[in-house]
Order: C-alpha cells, then sequence, then structure tokens
C-alpha cells in the first residue's frame, strides 16, 4: 500500500511514522508513504490556500484549485484508482469495518482541511470518501488522519508480528475482546481465573468467547443486535439476559 498524506503541516506526522508499529511496518516495507504539503500548489501569488466564503460567515475556506492539483499529481501514477479521503466531522462515522474495507487498497490519499471548512466542489468532485472520527470537531484533519492510517496499517500483512492479533481484535470479531491476564498468577490477592491456568485450551477458547459475549453485552449492547450467533453463544447470551433480569 501507498499513502499520500494532504496537510498543511506535514511535520505533525513525524511521531506517527516514525514510532511503534508504523515504523516497523514501514522498515519492512509493507506500505511506503509521501507527507505533500498542498500549499506546494497554490497558483495564488500571495501563497495562499484558503479565501473568505462567498454570503459572508466567520473563518475561511479551503479553496479548491491546491487540492485539486495536488491530488491529480499524487495521483497521476497510480494504476489502480486510488480512495481520496477527506477527514471531515459530516462524514461517514468511522469503525473498524471500514478500516478493514480500505486495507484492502493499494493507494489511500488522505485531504487533512484546517480552518472553517472546504469549498463545496472539493467534497462533491474529488473525493471519494468522507470519515468522521467522532462527533466532535478538531482544529484540522491530521489527527483524524492518524487515527485512520494507524487502524489500517496494522491490518497489514506482517505489520503486526502476531498474525492472530488483528483478526481477535475488539470489533474485528463483531464483539469486544476478551480479558488478558499475565503474570504473576496471583497479584496482591487478585488472581487469575483458573481456566486461564489449565492449559486446556478447548475450555480457554470457549472461556474467551463467553467473557467476548459478555463484556459487549455489559458495555455495548447495540453491536449484538445484529449478530448471528452460534447455539452455545445464544444460549449463553440468555443465561446473561435471564441474571441480569432476576436481579433488577
Amino acid at each position: 500500500m501507498h499513502i499520500d498524506v494532504l496537510t498543511l503541516f506535514p511535520e505533525m506526522f513525524d511521531g506517527v511514522f516514525h514510532s511503534s508499529i508504523l515504523q516497523r511496518a514501514h522498515e519492512k516495507e509493507t506500505f511506503s508513504y509521501k507527507l505533500v504539503n498542498f500549499r506546494d500548489y497554490t497558483t495564488n501569488k500571495h501563497n495562499k490556500v484558503d479565501d473568505y466564503p462567498y454570503g459572508g460567515g466567520a473563518g475561511m475556506v479551503l479553496t479548491p484549485q491546491p487540492l485539486f492539483d495536488a491530488v491529480e499529481d499524487v495521483t497521476s501514477k497510480s494504476t489502480a484508482k486510488p480512495r481520496v479521503v477527506l477527514m471531515c466531522p459530516q462524514g461517514e462515522p468511522y469503525n473498524q469495518e471500514k478500516a478493514e474495507e480500505l486495507a484492502e487498497e493499494d493507494h489511500l490519499v488522505f485531504i487533512c482541511g484546517h480552518y472553517e471548512g472546504f469549498d463545496e466542489r472539493i467534497r462533491e468532485h474529488l473525493v471519494t470518501d468522507e470519515i468522521s472520527i467522532g462527533d466532535y470537531v478538531l482544529t484540522g484533519g491530521e489527527l483524524g488522519a492518524m487515527v485512520v492510517m494507524d487502524s489500517v496499517i496494522r491490518l497489514l500483512p506482517d505489520a503486526l508480528g502476531n498474525k492472530e492479533s488483528a483478526p481477535q481484535d475488539s470489533f474485528s470479531t463483531g464483539l469486544l475482546e476478551h480479558p488478558h491476564y499475565t503474570r504473576p498468577a496471583d497479584f496482591r490477592g487478585m488472581k487469575v481465573p483458573d481456566v486461564l491456568l489449565s492449559g486446556d485450551h478447548a475450555k480457554i477458547e470457549v472461556w474467551r468467547k463467553q467473557q467476548a459475549l459478555k463484556r459487549t453485552y455489559e458495555r455495548r449492547k447495540e453491536l449484538l443486535e445484529d449478530k448471528v450467533l452460534s447455539k452455545e453463544e445464544a444460549l449463553y447470551l440468555k443465561q446473561l439476559d435471564l441474571g441480569e433480569n432476576s436481579e433488577s
């Protein structure tokens, strides 16, 4: 995968791409990236990329010319049509399913805006996806793009040390992840569940699935509404439901 990031503040990404899993994935050539300051593409004699909105109003709006030219340049040599992602509070709420979808692409372009917003023609004619990481407003799209890129890159082949890690993450299975424990088995009287010390992998797997269901039921019940459950999962969920109703 290749990623182009269009931003007015490329230095913000130094720590993200030079740390932890993303750095190792880049060193293994799992993905490549380029940080593009789209101010370099403006034809404005004052080097501006924004202007006052027609009709008046607060703030400044990003003009279409620099972004259109920048996207056309970075995608000119793409063999397949790239996904051009606009980070925007009005966009599609981001989730793990979207991360898995984007992880299948060969070329991603992220547009990180600033100021009051974008000229609407950028949204209508340039981008393929609009993504929001939550119902709040940030000073720019950079932080949101970092979140999306991190969640996508970790899904790429060989990005993680253990190939089983990503498929077992929260939301990848449709459930929240089960609890984890490590040594010591007894810490200040707080003990690891006996089943995890038993060495019985079949029982451990059942326990983990039940705990994932239980945690999802307790914390994010809405995730269970459309999930297809096995007979065993449905029975365990019914037991949880009966237990909750009896307590109330």
